[in-house]
């Protein structure tokens, strides 16, 4: 089934909806490599950037709770703006102090990623206002297309910026990209873009509203509803605590082995990204059947990832993997997203939102922190199998989960729950 983009495309709404997501994505991409060019240039130490990337990530998740009551509470317009003030005021900071303040670089990195982690539920809620239903997969699939063609691109447009204008200037354009993400969606009427009311014109001001952490537990409750989410986030987090590991941990180790230089990790890094840009191309179009088991297929292509790098890590076959997961990634991405903003109702979208980032996120830095001490006792060889074979268990166990083959409510009840 293909879908008609011209509609979009002459969308005001969703263009300027499709701006500021696209600039927040390509925002938090950057911030990391940026502060690696400041390594490069003596601008920033080492431990100071292992300083601000745990701080960054540790203001993420913590925040993250919070941002989806918030912005099920207020209007997801405000708390985008807000959430992106902080971070493009986090960004100035960390740009005044990188090489002067470890402890001022700790706080501006956290600032930035409390910026980072309260926008990402918010933005997630603005979609189903801003487009209708039938138009929301192309919808997310062009602002993936866009963040994936500035990563693309990015390092070769930093490295530039770095050489004629210095680490701590780039690290400032972040914080621009922070000022349009923050100024560019449009105020939504407060109405779905399928015609739902997401929340009492005066949900804000009501002295009988449910406490915070009622409204938190609404939205477990809400998550639990939908049996094919639980599944889906599981195999989400067991892809990302194990096939992602393998990409940041021994990709690099495996690189240096196979080739005695980085060759392997640009490769595969350049060649992810390519995929994912594919993928979200083809989904713009591509309605696939059966959709959820396409996107649960998709998510378990990264075991070709660790199986490349333990039975033939040559550079083409290396290459050929990784293009092959970053179009699966994005087979999963695409459809995940839209069916949330299909089977949530819109005034607890942001909350379900925020757990389904907490738990995939939240558990990445365990993934990180077992990877090379398993490597050490097991050997490569067979840590690289085994996150092959979790890469592919995790979503085949999903895949049996009532609602998982197409995303969707089974039953009646069920139905009636998503409609609100």
């Amino acid at each position: 089934m293909t879908v008609d983009r011209r509609a979009l495309l002459t969308d005001r709404g969703f263009l300027r909806l499709w701006a500021g997501t696209s600039a927040s994505g390509l925002a938090t991409w950057a911030m990391p490599f940026v502060l690696g060019l400041a390594v490069v240039d003596g601008s920033l130490g080492a431990p100071a950037l292992g300083v601000a990337l745990a701080a960054r990530t540790v203001g993420f998740l913590a925040v993250l709770p919070a941002a989806g009551v918030l912005a099920d509470r207020h209007a997801p317009r405000v708390v985008v703006l807000v959430a992106s003030a902080v971070a493009a005021g986090g960004s100035f900071a960390l740009a005044a102090a990188l090489g002067r303040s470890v402890v001022a670089t700790m706080v501006a990195a956290l600032l930035v990623g409390v910026g980072q982690g309260a926008c990402r539920p918010a933005f997630q809620a603005l979609v189903p206002a801003t487009v209708a239903e039938p138009d929301r997969q192309a919808a997310n699939a062009a602002i993936t297309v866009a963040v994936r063609a500035s990563v693309l691109l990015g390092p070769a447009v930093a490295g530039l910026g770095a050489a004629v204008a210095g680490s701590a200037w780039l690290v400032a354009a972040t914080g621009v990209l922070w000022v349009v993400a923050a100024v560019a969606p449009a105020r939504t009427t407060g109405r779905s873009a399928r015609g739902v009311e997401p929340r009492p014109a005066d949900a804000g001001r009501r002295a009988d509203r449910p406490g915070f952490r009622a409204e938190f537990v609404e939205g477990l409750r809400e998550a639990r509803r939908h049996p094919w989410f639980l599944g889906g986030l599981g195999a989400l987090a067991t892809v990302i605590m194990t096939g992602y590991s393998v990409t940041a941990v021994a990709l690099p180790l495996v690189s240096a082995d196979a080739t005695g230089s980085g060759v392997l990790l640009a490769a595969g890094a350049t060649s992810y990204t390519t995929g994912a840009l594919l993928g979200g191309l083809l989904l713009a179009r591509w309605r696939p059947p059966s959709t959820g088991w396409v996107a649960l297929g998709g998510l378990g292509t990264y075991a070709v990832a660790p199986l490349a790098l333990a039975l033939d890590p040559r550079l083409p076959v290396v290459v050929a993997a990784y293009v092959a997961v970053g179009i699966g990634i994005e087979l999963f991405n695409v459809p995940w997203f839209t069916a949330l903003q299909r089977e949530v109702p819109p005034d607890r979208l942001s909350r379900v939102s925020s757990l389904d980032f907490l738990v995939s996120y939240g558990l990445a830095p365990l993934g990180l922190a077992l990877v090379a001490p398993a490597v050490d006792v097991l050997g490569m060889r067979a840590v690289l199998l085994g996150c092959a074979v979790a890469c592919l268990v995790g979503p085949a166990l999903a895949a049996l989960v009532p609602g998982s083959r197409h995303f969707a409510a089974t039953t009646r009840t069920e139905r009636g729950a998503a409609r609100g």
